[in-house]
């Protein structure tokens, strides 16, 4: 049995079918993640990357398949057993989707408003913690998100994300609009929280820099399907046009040159 074989499987998917009136957007999908990885889910425009992420959550209805997430089957699961998941999962949605009306302490404290019984003021002191550990100054907790830059703003979603502590953490394009210096500090963030939390990353992406800064295997998709899931190494001897132009071009080229870059500088340190 292979190293893979042994880890745990936290996301399993089969047969996925997603459609839009007739319009397919997967058709057969099978996707499996394990428990402390880093999975970066790429692919062209129109392929459901976004999709399978609010599918595999719960807020897109599969037309077909079958999904489950720790076990529980998130489609036709108990309201109980569906319900045990919200508090096992966070969810970063692009560009934070934060509520305008609320301060970022608030908007954190959202999630923790169903707790029974938590007062207010811890709920205040979680809140606060979860900012801190996004990077957030202390300050950030009583602004409103549009007194925030864009980087601000995508930690301050990933502070929500992270309100109930939970295994898995689904990021939808975390990245997108961050120039590069910002794009890579969040970069360096998510795999340091992963690594100190031990948290299950779901990142949909197109960011080539950061698939080589922090996947630890990448799923692609195209035909409808998983075309095929590796390591970044694996994705260069993959036979599909799109593949090949992706992992093969210029910009993946430059962003491989930069990943090796920065490995020497960590291995001299």
């Amino acid at each position: 049995m292979s190293g893979a074989d042994e880890r745990e499987v936290v996301i399993r998917v089969r047969g996925l079918r997603n459609q839009f009136g007739s319009h397919v957007v997967h058709d057969g999908l099978d996707l499996d993640v394990y428990r402390g990885e880093i999975l970066g889910v790429v692919g062209g425009s129109g392929t459901g990357k976004s999709v399978l992420l609010r599918a595999i959550t719960g807020l897109q209805e599969p037309a077909a398949g079958s999904i489950e997430v720790f076990g529980v089957d998130v489609l036709h699961g108990s309201e109980e057993s569906r319900a045990t998941l919200d508090d096992r999962w966070g969810v970063m949605f692009q560009d934070g989707a934060l509520f305008s009306s609320l301060t970022v302490r608030e908007n954190v404290e959202v999630p923790m408003r169903d707790i029974p019984g938590l007062p207010s003021a811890i709920r205040r002191d979680l809140a606060d913690l979860k900012i801190s550990l996004v990077g957030l100054p202390y300050l950030a907790g009583d602004k409103y998100p549009s007194e925030l830059s864009g980087g601000m703003r995508k930690r301050a979603g990933l502070a929500r994300a992270l309100a109930l502590d939970p295994e898995i953490v689904f990021l939808d394009e975390p990245t997108a609009g961050l120039d590069p210096i910002g794009a890579s500090a969040f970069d360096e963030l998510i795999r340091n929280l992963s690594r100190s939390l031990g948290l299950t990353v779901f990142l949909v992406t197109h960011d080539l820099d950061t698939l080589h800064a922090i996947c630890d295997r990448i799923a692609v998709l195209a035909e409808k399907k998983v075309l095929v899931t590796g390591r970044m190494r694996d994705m260069l001897t993959v036979d599909h046009p799109w593949v090949h132009e992706y992992f093969t071009g210029p910009r993946a080229r430059a962003a491989q040159d930069s990943a090796a870059s920065d490995d020497r500088e960590e291995g001299a340190v």
